[in-house]
């Protein structure tokens, strides 16, 4: 009783504590994010090097995810800012300009047109095809809810250490998922309006 008394029930609620825990996660969201952004870049050079029937290696892979991080994090801030605004409007608008964007890094690393460039383009290619893009995404949503919720269930039962480590797993297949299926749509869609092969797709990386 005594030593539960002892405990100074102003130091939870200490502003410097709170200060420097918020920071800390803020530091770790953003590692976070860097890493899932250098992983999804990444997965779209060896998405396509298999695609062509190539053995993609680790060591290019990662050089392409380094030199387009900062396009790449330009990207991914500009299209969750205007089809976050778009969705405070009306939610179909935001969706529907979210798909329009959703192969925007896969065209930013293939085809090297900049950010607004690369963005434009991805509007241009998912034209006419939004309806499928967003019955892949939903099904890809549906998937990950259903992985989230058991892992939810995990860290519930278990909490600690071993719960973090496997819902930051669980968060990084999420990413991977949705990193492939952005690439993956990102051919289809080029050989579907334009004619292009595989083959041509990879040149660029020869």
């Amino acid at each position: 009783m005594q030593a539960i008394l002892a405990v100074d029930p102003g130091a939870a609620a200490d502003p410097a504590f709170a200060f420097r825990n918020s920071w800390i996660s803020f530091v770790a969201i953003f590692i976070s994010s860097i890493f899932a952004l250098l992983l999804q870049s990444a997965l779209v050079r060896a998405t396509i090097e298999d695609l062509n029937g190539k053995r993609p290696t680790f060591g290019d892979s990662l050089q392409i995810a380094i030199r387009f991080l900062l396009p790449t994090l330009a990207i991914g801030f500009l299209v969750a800012l205007g089809s976050g605004l778009a969705m405070i409007a009306l939610i179909v608008p935001g969706i529907i300009l979210w798909l329009g964007w959703s192969v925007s890094v896969p065209v930013l690393i293939q085809e090297r047109l900049g950010v607004f460039g690369s963005m434009s383009r991805s509007r241009a290619l998912t034209k006419g095809s939004r309806w499928s893009l967003f019955g892949l995404f939903v099904v890809l949503f549906i998937i990950a809810m259903v992985i989230q919720g058991a892992v939810g269930v995990v860290v519930y039962l278990f909490h600690g250490t071993a719960a973090t480590i496997v819902a930051g797993l669980v968060q990084s297949v999420t990413s991977m998922l949705l990193s492939v299926a952005a690439a993956v749509s990102y051919v289809e869609l080029r050989q579907v309006k334009e004619g292009t092969s595989v083959d041509e797709l990879a040149e660029i990386f020869s």
